[in-house]
């Protein structure tokens, strides 16, 4: 633990700086918030931020939004004229989150919608360019189903969480709900050959999922 701890810290300090906004606001987390470690933190929101600069998204969705850090790296990231739409099921950190997101300089960009993002997200029309996923790890199963149609062909889906604590390599140890859709997800992204894949061993595994365009007819001989 110690190595991991040590290897951390040498690649937070050979990277990108933590703007000061998103490092009060993981302080914050931790101080007055059950489960921080939910939080992106200063890596992982360094490279969302980077994966929004490549891939230049006009409308992003993310689920799952806890105290708001990983939206704030995909607001740092997005193009002029993007709009992010994310969505958090605790609605007891509403009036936190509007009162960040009003007071940041893309604020405006970010539209909050609180409920469950099963029930949310087919209330949001239009396809997206850009889908985080990083909410109730039961139902990434589902979420993948629903959100795929909706991924613009090119498109990404980034979901966190994949290698979750290393369970993904011991599931007849692990047989709890959350461990049991990580798995499902896993498997059914593997299976997919509409997309491409790639799993990132960032902190609890991060998996970016390209949506292929589809083939179209056959050239004319």
């Amino acid at each position: 633990m110690k190595a991991e701890e040590d290897l951390e810290a040498y690649i937070s300090e050979h990277i990108d700086a933590e703007p000061e906004i998103l490092r009060r606001l993981y302080r914050h987390t931790h101080l007055h918030h059950l489960y921080p470690r939910m939080c992106s933190g200063h890596v992982q929101g360094r490279i969302l931020r980077m994966l929004t600069a490549m891939i230049q998204p006009h409308r992003i969705l993310e689920l799952g939004t806890f105290t708001g850090y990983s939206a704030l790296c995909f607001a740092e990231g997005m193009p002029a004229g993007a709009e992010l739409h994310t969505v958090e099921v605790d609605d007891e950190n509403e009036e936190e989150l509007r009162e960040l997101f009003s007071s940041h300089p893309r604020g405006a960009d970010i539209h909050l919608h609180i409920g469950d993002a099963l029930q949310v997200i087919p209330a949001l029309p239009g396809k997206w360019d850009l889908v985080f996923i990083d909410a109730n790890k039961r139902h990434y199963p589902d979420y993948y189903r629903m959100i795929l149609p909706q991924v613009r062909p090119g498109g990404y889906i980034i979901a966190d969480n994949t290698l979750w604590d290393g369970k993904v390599v011991e599931p007849q140890a692990h047989t709890d709900a959350q461990t049991a859709g990580i798995l499902a997800f896993n498997d059914a992204v593997a299976a997919d050959s509409g997309v491409e894949k790639v799993i990132l061993p960032v902190r609890d595994g991060m998996t970016i999922i390209r949506k292929l365009p589809a083939a179209g007819p056959a050239p004319e001989e």
